[in-house]
């Protein structure tokens, strides 16, 4: 027997964060071990969060190693520093990719009434941790927009788009207008992780159904290749953000890595 399982989180069930006196706040869909979220990560997807500034903000210099750390904008601006000399702005629909590596450190300021996302994606740490550190960053226009049955599919991460990582994962940016469908066909050993940024959905998978509204996360796991449907309500259009992942490493996590360094050293 085929084993499909869709589950919903909706916000209660999701972590929470701020920064800068609260001038940043973050609703995390997958926060850090112990900040309470239901979902501590779906295959290589190790963190999300969705942050939202009224007034400009700044987060200082702060490090990172080995994570593949993406930054994707909703609205707004975000200007980036760090010790690799590079210094960068990204607007609406733009991108930065920092492949931490060895270790960098780096700043943000935030525009006002600036919306995005911070995802962390996690390579083989055994290798990544030794990497050379990059920084890039993409304009909306770089990004490859396909519509299909009057769905706009934004490539993110995937067939078409310039960003390049290590970690396994697909990544697509889902404008969907009222009472239009869109179908995903997932890969057996896969998950699709979607956040809802606006408007009510309901989503199909197997014999499994959920209403999906604005801010609520969804996972889609099968042991086998299935489909996914999400209808858009008739009463307004939907956007939401879609990551497809391994639903199971295939590499010891950075939790089994951590133990075994920390193990070494006593």
């Amino acid at each position: 027997m085929i084993v499909v399982t869709i589950r919903n989180y909706s916000v209660d069930k999701q972590a929470s964060g701020q920064f800068d006196e609260g001038k940043i706040k973050e609703q995390k869909p997958i926060g850090f071990p112990g900040e309470g979220s239901a979902v501590d990560r779906v295959g290589t997807l190790f963190y999300w969060a969705w942050f939202r500034t009224n007034e400009e903000a700044n987060l200082p210099m702060h490090p990172h190693r080995g994570f593949e750390i993406l930054s994707y904008l909703l609205a707004g601006t975000v200007h980036h520093r760090d010790t690799l000399g590079n210094e960068r702005s990204i607007q609406v629909g733009g991108l930065q990719l920092m492949q931490t590596g060895t270790g960098v450190q780096h700043a943000e300021k935030y525009g006002k009434e600036t919306s995005g996302f911070q995802i962390w994606f996690e390579p083989f740490m055994g290798e990544a941790n030794y990497a050379m550190p990059t920084y890039t960053d993409y304009e909306d226009r770089d990004f490859p927009v396909q519509i299909r049955n009057k769905a706009r599919i934004k490539t993110i991460l995937g067939t078409g788009s310039p960003v390049r990582m290590v970690a396994d994962a697909q990544m697509w940016d889902l404008i969907l207008p009222a009472g239009q469908s869109f179908e995903h066909v997932i890969p057996e050993g896969y998950s699709i992780a979607g956040l809802a940024v606006e408007g009510e959905s309901t989503w199909k998978f197997g014999i499994d159904a959920h209403q999906v509204s604005a801010n609520e996360f969804t996972v889609c796991e099968a042991e086998k290749t299935q489909t996914l449907h999400i209808q858009s309500s008739k009463q307004a259009d939907s956007r939401i953000i879609l990551i497809q992942v391994p639903s199971i490493l295939s590499y010891p996590s950075y939790k089994e890595v951590k133990i075994r360094l920390e193990s070494k050293r006593k």
